[in-house]
């Protein structure tokens, strides 16, 4: 019996990983050349995202330190990747965003380790399941990504393209 609640858990996870990965892109492309709108966007997508926690019956709490992980990850990772682009075209950009990737992970990971060990000191029960570390993780990283996008659209308009690019 066990062993098909693992199976259905992970084929519930591949399933909403698919049809979020489609909205994703879609918003993505949709919106790639609108500033004003990408992040708020996002944004929308993760609350999408924990809607579908609550009708799997997922709590947020449980989701937490997942949630912060993807918000440290993309919400610098952004920022490394427009700073790199502006300095160095697409490679820059590359580049940006792959060191950036690496010293988010890492950052993401203590803030993500030392959230779930206060849950656990808290007895709080934070169960991982390939579906909730999913969202949770995609959540965090629509979060971080669509704040960052708005403060860099906000740095953009405040200062111009001289900054960001």
């Amino acid at each position: 019996m066990k062993r098909v609640l693992i199976k259905n858990n992970m084929i519930k996870a591949i399933f909403s990983l698919a049809v979020f990965s489609i909205i994703i892109i879609g918003i993505s492309m949709y919106f790639v050349y609108d500033q004003t709108w990408i992040g708020p966007a996002y944004i929308g997508v993760a609350i999408l995202g924990m809607i579908t926690l609550n009708i799997f019956g997922i709590k947020i709490k449980q989701v937490y330190p997942d949630i912060m992980f993807g918000i440290v990850d993309n919400g610098v990772l952004i920022f490394t990747a427009v700073i790199g682009g502006r300095f160095a075209g697409v490679a820059g950009a590359v580049l940006g965003g792959a060191a950036g990737n690496t010293i988010t992970d890492a950052l993401g990971g203590i803030i993500e380790g030392k959230i779930a060990q206060k849950l656990r000191y808290n007895k709080v029960v934070e169960e991982r399941t390939p579906m909730s570390t999913m969202m949770g993780k995609m959540i965090g990283c629509l979060l971080g990504a669509g704040f960052g996008l708005i403060v860099i659209w906000v740095i953009s308009f405040l200062f111009g393209s001289f900054i960001l690019g």
